[in-house]
């Protein structure tokens, strides 16, 4: 028994949800999953995994029913994924690893970052750029209690290496009580009472598997920059007009696409840097139109 609790938020994931739940099956001693009102059979599969399901109406954004889901768990350790996730048989195998070493953690951390020393430079250099803009994860003087994944979004079909996409980590893997999303923010970090240390296996994430579920997707984030753009109180001239529409996507694309080499990924990386960088129009679009 590894004592892992692993607990997802859910809603309409027919397509995904077996296929995680089938990843996790070998590490999970509990599956908690919380149903945000599905209409397609994401119950039926999680009850075929042995799942413990709850339907639950959220009253905020969908982070409000992971922390739900969080609540619920009964084991020492929590793994928090998306239903369109799938944990690898090596994070898998370093998942157990953390949790039957326990007190060594700090000891186990330091010997993967010498014997994975490029990628965790990438990590580090990472996680230094996010800090800039988001502040520190966590306490760095405690023990480790939670850790970052490192994800390969699959794009396409097939995984984005460059453009700035990877590592794209998460806090999934943490303790339980020393975590939590404060719901406010569906791009937010988890908030952390302890330490924060990285796992070095990838968990796939396969978001968007055709162009047509990226532009869905994509929707539904661009309202919600919207809302950002409202609750900001953005001013709606001429002068926010040409920042949004103009200034920040060509920035982003140029970043993207150029500077993090996102030319490398072929017309899937034009794709990712183009419709990044058309995020900041759309979104200021539907603030200054109102829908």
């Amino acid at each position: 028994m590894n004592d892992l609790s692993v607990v997802l938020a859910v809603k309409n994931e027919e397509d995904n949800l077996a296929r995680c739940l089938k990843s996790v099956k070998s590490i999970a001693d509990e599956i908690i999953v919380f149903d945000d009102g599905s209409t397609d059979d994401t119950i039926a599969i999680a009850n075929k995994f042995g799942a413990k399901v709850t339907k639950y109406q959220r009253k905020g954004n969908f982070h409000e029913t992971k922390q739900q889901a969080i609540n619920a768990a009964s084991c020492t350790w929590v793994l928090q994924l998306d239903a369109d996730e799938v944990v690898t048989q090596e994070l898998a195998n370093e998942i157990k690893e953390v949790i039957q070493e326990g007190a060594d953690l700090i000891k186990i951390q330091k010997q993967k970052e010498e014997i994975y020393l490029r990628k965790w430079r990438l990590f580090e250099r990472h996680q230094q750029t996010v800090e800039k803009r988001d502040g520190i994860f966590g306490n760095k003087d405690d023990s480790i209690v939670a850790f970052f994944i490192p994800r390969k979004n699959i794009f396409l079909g097939k995984a984005l290496i460059y453009g700035g996409v990877y590592p794209d980590p998460a806090i999934r893997l943490f303790k339980k009580g020393k975590a939590y999303l404060p719901a406010k923010n569906v791009h937010e970090i988890m908030k952390v009472d302890g330490k924060v240390g990285w796992l070095f296996a990838d968990l796939e994430h396969h978001d968007s598997p055709t162009l047509k579920r990226y532009l869905e997707r994509a929707n539904r984030y661009t309202d919600l920059t919207a809302q950002q753009l409202k609750i900001k109180k953005i001013k709606k001239n001429t002068t926010t007009l040409f920042l949004y529409t103009m200034i920040k996507p060509t920035k982003t694309f140029l970043m993207l696409y150029f500077r993090h080499l996102g030319i490398l990924d072929g017309i899937r990386g034009f794709l990712w840097a183009f419709f990044s960088a058309m995020h900041h129009s759309i979104a200021y679009w539907k603030y200054w139109v109102g829908s």
